[in-house]
């Protein structure tokens, strides 16, 4: 397990590298630039001043140069000093605006996970061993109900409509865990809700079709000629081997939960990573937009490699030399 680790690590950081330059190099591929942006809100319109300030802004934020020596650059600083550089427009660090971000992203897609599986793994479970009852039908019809529903569409009619209809509207001035911890679990319920209904419908039809699998298998039939309770059998016999697939699309749920935590975070004004990607590429912050992408796509390699090591504690038959 130990030399495997280490082996998957060493490939993660390959992986890592070849990441941060697609990222760096198609971040700059977008249409419109930083200067023209600054040089509109500066209303520089003289022709003469104009040539001239593009070209101190240019010399000034490092974009006169070619990008692979801007890359180099900045991977320099990562290296040497751990930093990610600083925005353009604010001069503020990197680092320090993405971890001021971080924990509140990372609370809603956390919750949004938690109540994904709350909802998926039972429902999957007991509609798999009651197939082709009422709430077999109900639970897959509501599935696919869900999943047919884009989560934008659906929290801008929770917005929208309760404050028509009642004249309520959720609360959109965030207050942070540490000043009022019920508050802020309030706030983020409903969005949290949101993108974990989703999540939990294909959770949900995922343990079904995985556990419906196992209940055929010859080693149940087995466990219950030896006359085990039947919530023995499901327990620790069926719903065991049928997660091994549901633990594999968890994980591959970390990157849909950012890209809805993105929408969420505009929708309900909560200021997490995503409001801040979507500020920083609407003003061409380079290295706030980079900075986010390599966050999420480190979190993401990590818990592809906490997955596979969760394989060999759900199956004993799995081994890693």
């Amino acid at each position: 397990m130990f030399a495997y680790t280490i082996r998957r690590l060493g490939a993660l950081a390959v992986t890592f590298l070849f990441m941060t330059m697609i990222v760096f190099a198609s971040i700059r591929a977008i249409p419109g630039s930083t200067i023209d942006l600054m040089m509109e809100s500066a209303d520089i319109t003289t022709a003469g001043s104009e040539v001239g300030a593009r070209h101190g802004l240019e010399r000034a934020l490092g974009l006169d140069r070619p990008v692979h020596v801007q890359y180099l650059k900045w991977l320099g600083q990562i290296v040497t000093e751990g930093s990610l550089g600083r925005s353009l427009w604010s001069g503020a660090p990197v680092t320090e605006s993405i971890l001021s971000r971080l924990p509140v992203t990372m609370e809603l897609g956390g919750l949004a996970i938690i109540l994904s599986l709350i909802i998926g793994i039972p429902a999957g479970a007991y509609a798999a061993v009651r197939q082709d009852t009422l709430f077999d039908y109900a639970a897959r019809w509501t599935a696919i109900l869900v999943m047919a529903k884009p989560t934008f569409w659906l929290a801008t009619m929770v917005v929208v409509l309760p404050s028509i209809w009642w004249g309520w509207s959720p609360d959109l001035v965030y207050v942070h865990l540490s000043e009022d911890p019920l508050r802020n679990l309030y706030q983020n319920l409903i969005p949290a809700g949101i993108m974990g209904l989703g999540l939990g419908a294909v959770t949900m039809r995922m343990t079904r079709a995985m556990m419906l699998e196992v209940l055929r298998q010859d080693f149940v039939r087995t466990a219950r000629a030896k006359g085990l309770p039947e919530r023995t059998i499901v327990t620790r016999h069926i719903l065991r081997n049928a997660l091994i697939p549901v633990v594999t699309l968890v994980g591959l749920e970390l990157p849909l939960m950012f890209g809805g935590a993105v929408i969420m975070e505009q929708i309900f004004s909560i200021p997490g990573m995503g409001l801040l990607l979507l500020e920083a590429a609407g003003r061409r912050d380079y290295p706030i937009v980079v900075g986010v992408f390599l966050v999420v796509g480190a979190a993401v390699l990590i818990t592809n490699l906490l997955v596979d090591l969760a394989y060999a504690l759900l199956d004993p038959k799995i081994r890693y030399s």
